[in-house]
């Protein structure tokens, strides 16, 4: 069930734009409350970029910082319990996986390569683990064939240890750290036509993947996270890569068992989604299908199992990243309005 309302205050203010257009990118909140945007590509040409740049939300300017060392798009990024932020793999030209590895110095703006990961991989995942450590996940290879493989780094070594497979190969998934600290990956696809429904959860004490039970709906370039009562959301997505999915299921772990909820008001894959510090859940953008943008935002509040439609985004995106401000506001940034060209555009919801 669907509630939908018109509020004047529900706005989506734009702010200070980068001084780069890029999707494909990836954002990470810094110690100091400040967002990192890193990569990406600027157009329909899928060359990748590398710069970098830092958006001081009390100001709402952009200031550019060291470039990596490698150029990437597609690519995992996590901020370290030092509170660098390492990203890993991605892919250069849209073809080619990468397997290096960089982490940015908060304290220095400088990047520094650690060790590779042992398989190159993009349109993978990144969990941080209890322990500190980093989990990759699935991915393409050079090929383009989904991947099972993971990889766990370890930040104190700069070392990359091939952990368990998982049991099926997945890529354009989702992975969620559950509250007693297992991944759960779920759904992606392994050729890029067809759709998983499957999931499984990984123990970090034993380093094997469990098979769980089966999403309702198969899907990829879907989005979750995870509720304040620890069950996960997943929702849209599509099963074709044209067409768009407005069901939505939480999985609870406490059961091992999927439930399908209500629908989102818009069909959509590629949008991004977030828990916010109400324990509501938001999500922004995508595409209904093909190559035109949505700038609708709708929220699903657990306690009521209902999405409400909010105020529309300024612009219409997909393929941006989402972050939660020290202040709880909702800052987006970049993506695509239509796969050829970037925005620069940058927003804030709250």
């Amino acid at each position: 069930m669907i509630n939908t309302f018109e509020c004047s205050f529900l706005v989506w203010p734009l702010t200070g734009s980068m001084n780069s257009a890029r999707f494909f990118h990836k954002a990470s909140i810094l110690v100091n409350g400040n967002i990192l945007v890193v990569g990406g590509t600027p157009d329909g040409s899928y060359i990748a970029l590398s710069s970098v740049e830092v958006y001081n939300p009390s100001t709402g300017l952009w200031t550019t910082t060291s470039n990596m060392n490698t150029a990437r798009m597609l690519h995992t990024q996590v901020t370290l319990v030092n509170g660098n932020v390492l990203v890993a793999g991605g892919t250069s030209d849209g073809r080619s996986a990468l397997s290096s590895v960089e982490a940015y110095n908060i304290s220095t703006g400088l990047w520094t390569t650690t060790g590779n990961m042992n398989t190159a991989r993009y349109h993978h995942t990144a969990s941080m683990l209890a322990n500190g450590n980093i989990l990759v996940a699935g991915g393409i290879s050079d090929g383009g064939t989904g991947l099972s493989s993971a990889d766990v780094y370890n930040p104190s070594t700069g070392f990359w240890t091939t952990t368990g497979t998982m049991n099926t190969a997945r890529y354009s998934h989702t992975a969620s750290i559950m509250t007693n600290g297992y991944v759960l990956v779920a759904g992606g696809t392994t050729d890029g036509s067809t759709p998983l429904s499957s999931a499984e959860v990984y123990n970090p004490s034993t380093g094997l993947w469990i098979t769980i039970g089966t999403m309702s709906t198969a899907r990829y370039f879907h989005t979750a996270s995870v509720l304040a009562n620890g069950n996960i959301l997943v929702a849209g997505g599509t099963t074709d890569g044209f067409t768009a999915l407005s069901s939505a299921e939480v999985y609870n772990p406490s059961t091992g068992l999927w439930t399908t909820i209500g629908t989102m008001s818009t069909a959509r894959l590629l949008h991004t989604q977030v828990t916010l510090k109400n324990g509501n859940t938001l999500v922004t953008g995508g595409t209904a299908g093909g190559s035109t943008a949505l700038s609708s935002a709708e929220v699903y509040d657990p306690s009521t199992g209902l999405w409400t439609t909010i105020g529309i985004m300024s612009i219409a995106r997909f393929y941006h990243t989402v972050s939660i401000l020290a202040n709880g506001n909702v800052f987006v940034v970049g993506g695509s309005p239509d796969f050829i060209s970037a925005l620069n555009s940058a927003e804030v919801y709250g």
